[in-house]
């Protein structure tokens, strides 16, 4: 079974920056894609970003395109969101994945973390 623990969310001006950081509790083929999604109140559930450990292969919604980046640390099991020229409309409770492959639709992971509240100010 993998656990997956999120931090570094919380309170941002519009424009500023924040990272989030996903902590496994291992590596296997059944996390070998790590994924970002988020919900706002009252919303689905919607894709942000995936990453695989092996290849860093990366992909992005259309929405976070230019602004974030997704990254992984294989020694420590972690990977990382960098949110950049954050927007209100990014305010969610963001979320880290794993699954078997890279996958933008939310019934692909088979493993969540409890979320990291994220909140940008105008």
């Amino acid at each position: 079974q993998v656990q997956l623990e999120e931090s570094g969310g919380g309170l941002v001006q519009a424009g500023g920056s924040l990272r989030l950081s996903c902590a496994a509790s291992e590596r296997t083929f059944s996390n070998y894609a790590m994924a970002w999604f988020r919900q706002a109140p009252g919303k689905e559930r919607q894709f942000v970003a995936t990453i695989s450990w092996l290849y860093g292969r990366t992909y992005y919604a259309d929405s976070v395109k230019g602004r974030f980046t997704v990254s992984r640390d294989n020694a420590n099991n972690t990977v990382y969101l960098q949110m950049n020229s954050l927007k209100p409309e990014d305010t969610a409770v963001y979320y880290c994945a794993a699954g078997r492959s890279l996958n933008t639709l939310s019934s692909g992971y088979d493993y969540w973390g409890h979320g990291t509240q994220v909140t940008v100010s105008s």
